[in-house]
This record gives C-alpha cells, structure tokens and sequence, in this order.
C-alpha cells in the first residue's frame, strides 16, 4: 500500500529575517553651531546624538547586532555649508559567518563648502567565512575639510579567531567636485589569514587601519605623525592638502593602541567619547 503522505515533501523551513537598515541625515551651520537639518532612519540602521557642542557628533548603531549574508545598511548624509558632522559608532561592528548571500554596507556623503567630515567608525571585526561588500563615497566642496579613519580586525586573536575562509571587499572613494581625490579598493577573498601571511601582503598581519586626511594643513601633520607610527605604520603626503595613512598590527588591542594617538592628534584631542568606553 502507497503512503501519499509520507511522500509528500516537508515545507520548508521559513526564510531567515535580514536585517535592512537605512539612515539619511543633513546638517546646517545656524549660531554658530553645526545642527541636525533633517533625519531619517528605518529598520536596523539608528542614529543617537551625544553631545551638543559647536560640531554635531552622531552615532550610528545597527541594532542588529551585526551582519551577515543577505544584510543590508545603506547611509546617505549631506553636510552643509560651513557645518561640521563627526560620526562614529557605538561599538565595533561585526561581520558574522554567512550561511549563504553577501552583506552589503553602502556610504554616500557630501560635504558642501566650508563644511567638514570626521569619518571615525570604530572597528570592524570579520569572523570566520563572513562575507562582505562595503562601500563609502565622499564628495567634498573645493573648500570642504576630511578626517576619515576605517579600521579592521581579522577574528579576534584574543579569542584565537582566525578568517581561513570569507570575502571582504572594501571600497573608498573621495572626490573633490566629482573629481577623483583619494581612490582605495581592497579586495580578499578564501583563506584570508593565509593571505595576510604573506610577507608582500601583511606579513602575519591580523588587522589594519587606513586614516586620510584632507585639509590645507595636512602637510604639517606629517613628521609628527611619522613620529607616532610604529614600524608597521606609514604616512605619505599625496599632495599639499592630503595625507594618507596606513598601519598594520598583529590585532586589534595593537591596532588600537597605536591608532589612537594618531586619531587624537588629527581630532585635537576631541575623538568622540565612544572610542574611550
């Protein structure tokens, strides 16, 4: 005898939710303070405001909790005329292990005239086989000023993690009137602590940090910051008012320890309070 019903194929199980997050802010210049023009969140991607001094700090909060395949976090912030926005993160983001799908983080800002960027995220921390497409686009005003800082860390060593499988690509592009500034692609893929292995790679590295500034006294910075690398760091002038910095470390509490002191030189010591918790 036939048993139809133990035939029929069992439903399948119901869809993993993704997290969707989108934020929009704009900030004007009024008395003399940089204040929110207008904002608008939705899903996971959240927008707190610490402080009330002349810049506007924010803080970007995915209340998630983190990534994974199929996320999606889209930011689009406009700066306006004279105004000065410092945005980091409440804590580290975390890109977590993929079953399956790529998580996608896409940043659009300008910055109109006069106006300035403190771009300081905390960091991002990859797990074993995340897999992850960032992005982030800045179109600065012929007179627009730029700090941004993009730290990441490769598992934590602490925890003896390691990233032997994943996928981060990892793109920076800064534009000056739509003209291209500052362009940064990275791309690793497979066994990525292999890869950092290598000694024309990172030579064991197990995280890094990319800091450029944008400013008339960029130049200034320069033996000074120089000073402050250890010898896995770098400082480089790629024109008068750009500097560019890189620095690798064997994991995040180095990376940390040595970044912050370039960070409050380039902040005069104003770093959001975030970074200190």
């Amino acid at each position: 005898m036939n048993d139809d019903a133990g035939n029929r194929l069992a439903p399948a199980p119901p869809a993993l939710p993704r997290v969707d997050g989108r934020a929009r802010l704009t900030v004007k210049r009024r008395d003399m303070r940089s204040v929110i023009d207008t904002v608008r969140t939705s899903g996971a991607a959240k927008l707190l405001f610490p402080r009330a001094t002349e810049r506007l700090d924010a803080l970007l909060v995915n209340t998630a909790g983190g990534l994974t395949g199929g996320d999606r976090i889209e930011l689009d912030i406009g700066i306006g005329a004279g105004a000065t926005l410092a945005l980091t993160t409440q804590a580290a983001e975390r890109a977590y292990r993929a079953a399956s799908g790529i998580a996608r983080v896409e940043s659009r800002v300008t910055v109109a005239e006069g106006g300035s960027l403190l771009w300081l995220p905390q960091e991002l921390i990859l797990y074993d086989h995340a897999s992850l497409h960032r992005s982030l686009r800045v179109d600065l005003a012929p007179s627009a000023g730029l700090l941004l800082v993009e730290p990441v860390i490769f598992g934590r060593a602490a925890m003896g993690e390691t990233v032997r499988h994943g996928a981060f690509h990892d793109w920076i592009e800064i534009t000056r009137d739509g003209v291209p500034l500052y362009l940064d692609s990275l791309c690793l893929e497979g066994d990525i602590a292999g890869r950092l292995a290598r000694p024309a790679l990172g030579s064991g590295t197990g995280a890094m940090a990319s800091v450029v500034l944008v400013d008339p006294g960029a130049e200034g910075h320069l033996d000074a910051i120089r000073a402050l690398l250890p010898a896995t760091g770098g400082a480089t002038l790629l024109a008068p008012d750009l500097l560019a910095v890189r620095l690798v470390a064997a994991d995040g509490y180095t990376l940390r320890r040595d970044l912050l002191p370039v960070l409050d030189r380039l902040t005069v010591d104003t770093l959001p309070a975030a970074w200190r918790l």
